[in-house]
């Protein structure tokens, strides 16, 4: 059966707003055009927190090693999603229902429960990163305002991928104007003639744990983009959307930040980067209410697509509907900020580079390579095979992490779980031939 041309049976209406189309593909009908779902991407990457590590990376590489290793992750991200998408694109699944073709239809809610969980904890660190970063700009309380973050947060994820892609078309020009601005106040004080030059100061990062990091970022809503590239036309639209992220929109937040830390502007680099936000304060009320408005707005559009996956995977594995379980998980991620998890975020990157990239690279291969995408009729309960891959990936990258990190955990799990797969999964893709020929 393929599922990209199964008309969905759900309503195009649900309690008044547009079906999400949680356990069914979206219907062609359905889908939005290219200019919408790339909206929904391009808004996505370009965020503060990227300008931050652009700073780091920066920091430890030197201006024009900095650059290249970020250039280099987004290149690694762009094959990575850009393939995803394609297979997302041309079946209409989402993540959980994707994941069914590879890891079984029972087998699925590890990897689907897996991610959905940790991009709710993305959404925890940067509804718990609004609040200190109010209070720190601001003085407010920095609860309350992780309080009213995970309202405003929720309530925009509620309203589905529409509002996402609205999102997306504000944060994105706003990013790039303060981002400006802020480069400007630098350049008054700093001579940014020297940014080629500079070498850096730290040295506590190598080359392949900076491209390690900048795929770390996005490995889990990257590895999950079927929930938003699913709205395509076709898998080129949803290639195209992807690429609009990966390298465009997070090459730019990485390199604004990389400036700012190369032209000696940066607060605090070690803990803060390349965070530009410190540069706009002093300026006047005008400048003042802007930076504070970006905040919102800068966070939010990360927040509500992260909650927006977790949603969607959860109320995929429990039967639900995603607005139902994004007030679920909203609260669930806010109280987390509350609690100040968000502080355990290093730790936090580290796994995602190690577990979260060898499930895509076996979705990949099974999908793409061994043409298995969307066959849900034909899946086993539980794939052996895609888990042994995934666990041989992640164990390849554990071992690099640990003993030679110099060589990007990311990339070895990504290409030690892909090899295993290619192995082990060829008889897979003869029962799949064979079952397709009768």
């Amino acid at each position: 059966m393929n599922h990209s041309v199964t008309p969905g049976a759900a309503t195009a209406q649900h309690n008044g707003l547009a079906e999400e189309f949680e356990h069914e593909p979206v219907p062609l009908a359905r889908r939005q055009s290219l200019r919408s779902v790339a909206a929904v991407w391009f808004g996505f990457p370009m965020v503060l927190t990227q300008a931050v590590f652009g700073g780091i990376i920066t920091l430890n590489l030197g201006f024009i090693h900095g650059v290249l290793a970020i250039l280099i992750g987004n290149f690694v991200l762009f094959l990575y999603v850009g393939a995803l998408s394609h297979i997302a694109g041309s079946t209409g699944l989402n993540f959980g229902m994707q994941a069914k073709a590879t890891f079984g239809t029972k087998g699925y809610a590890v990897a689907s429960g897996f991610l959905s969980t940790v991009v709710v904890g993305w959404y925890a660190f940067q509804t718990g990163l609004t609040g200190a970063t109010v209070h720190t700009a601001f003085g407010w309380n920095a609860t309350a305002v992780i309080v009213f973050a995970m309202v405003l947060y929720t309530f925009i994820t509620f309203l589905g991928i529409k509002a996402l892609s609205v999102v997306g078309l504000i944060a994105v020009p706003f990013f790039i104007i303060m981002g400006l601005v802020a480069v400007g106040f630098a350049a008054g004080e700093h001579d940014l003639s020297s940014i080629m030059t500079y070498t850096g100061t730290a040295r506590t990062m190598s080359f392949g744990s900076a491209v390690t990091l900048v795929i770390a970022t996005f490995a889990d809503a990257g590895t999950m983009t079927a929930d938003f590239t699913r709205w395509s036309k076709n898998g080129r639209d949803g290639v195209i959307a992807s690429f609009s992220a990966f390298p465009v929109a997070n090459s730019i937040a990485f390199l604004f930040g990389a400036v700012v830390v190369a032209a000696g502007a940066a607060v605090n680099p070690t803990q803060n980067g390349g965070d530009f936000l410190p540069l706009l304060s002093g300026h006047g009320p005008v400048v003042s209410v802007l930076a504070l408005i970006f905040v919102f707005v800068n966070l939010g559009s990360v927040c509500a697509h992260c909650l927006y996956n977790g949603a969607v995977g959860y109320s995929h594995l429990f039967g639900s509907r995603m607005r139902l379980m994004t007030l679920v998980l909203g609260l669930v991620g806010g109280l987390a900020a509350v609690a100040g998890v968000w502080s355990l975020f290093p730790y936090w990157l580290s796994m995602l580079g190690m577990f979260v990239p060898p499930i895509g690279a076996v979705m990949i291969m099974d999908q793409l390579f061994f043409g298995n995408a969307g066959r849900l009729d034909d899946a086993e309960p539980f794939h052996g095979k895609a888990f042994a891959a995934w666990a041989l990936g992640s164990i390849a990258a554990v071992i690099v992490h640990v003993w030679v990190p110099e060589y990007g955990e990311a990339l070895v799990g990504l290409v030690a779980s892909g090899a295993t797969y290619a192995v082990l999964g060829r008889g897979r893709t003869q029962r799949a031939a064979l079952n397709q020929s009768v």
